[in-house]
């Protein structure tokens, strides 16, 4: 953990944040007068990896690319206007 005043944060902002990104900080203590008034941290991942993000996930049995576009010449037929 390191411990910086808050006029060395403000000139070291975004070396600060590139610090905690990089993992090279684990977590810095900023400080007003020598007493501790902040923490930065690195900012959890709030979606585990690999979820998937949508309004109808499990409702439709999966398909293959090909049934997926087995409909294209249908709905380019009917953007064109034709029966």
């Amino acid at each position: 953990m390191t411990v910086i005043d808050t006029r060395e944060a403000e000139t070291h902002f975004s070396r600060l944040v590139e610090a905690i990104e990089n993992a090279a900080e684990k977590e810095i203590v900023i400080a007003r007068n020598g007493e501790p008034a902040a923490r930065r941290v690195e900012l959890a991942d709030s979606r585990p990896k690999g979820e998937r993000l949508g309004l109808l996930e499990g409702k439709y049995a999966p398909s293959t690319q090909q049934e997926f576009d087995a409909a294209n010449e249908e709905i380019a037929r009917l953007f064109r206007g034709e029966p």
